[in-house]
């Protein structure tokens, strides 16, 4: 009996783990849209480096202090975004280059 439970009980608790991480993620903001991602971001930019310096000194480990940098999500997004669509709209005159060759390259093999 008990064989048949664990597994029971190991799928409910990691099914209400990934539930609970969505909702955390729904609820923060990260499956919004690129504006509410980016104020997501910059809360957590700003909440974690107090939350893991009370830790170490809990801990009593020494860190070095965290980079600062600039990163806009929605700039990134848009980049990738573009990236993709460029990509996509070459792909047919790409497909019949790499089929020109191909039919070239094997032409010359068969001589």
């Amino acid at each position: 009996m008990a064989g048949r439970l664990f597994p029971a009980v190991k799928f409910v608790i990691k099914g209400g783990l990934a539930g609970a991480a969505v909702y955390v993620a729904y609820d923060q903001g990260l499956l919004g849209s690129g504006t509410q991602g980016a104020e997501a971001l910059k809360k957590a930019q700003a909440a974690l480096p107090p939350a893991i310096q009370e830790w170490t000194r809990y801990i009593g480990w020494e860190l070095p202090p965290t980079p600062r940098f600039d990163f806009s999500p929605s700039d990134s997004w848009n980049k990738g975004v573009q990236t993709v669509m460029s990509a996509l709209s070459v792909a047919p005159a790409r497909a019949c280059e790499y089929t020109v060759e191909g039919w070239k390259f094997v032409k010359d093999l068969v001589k």
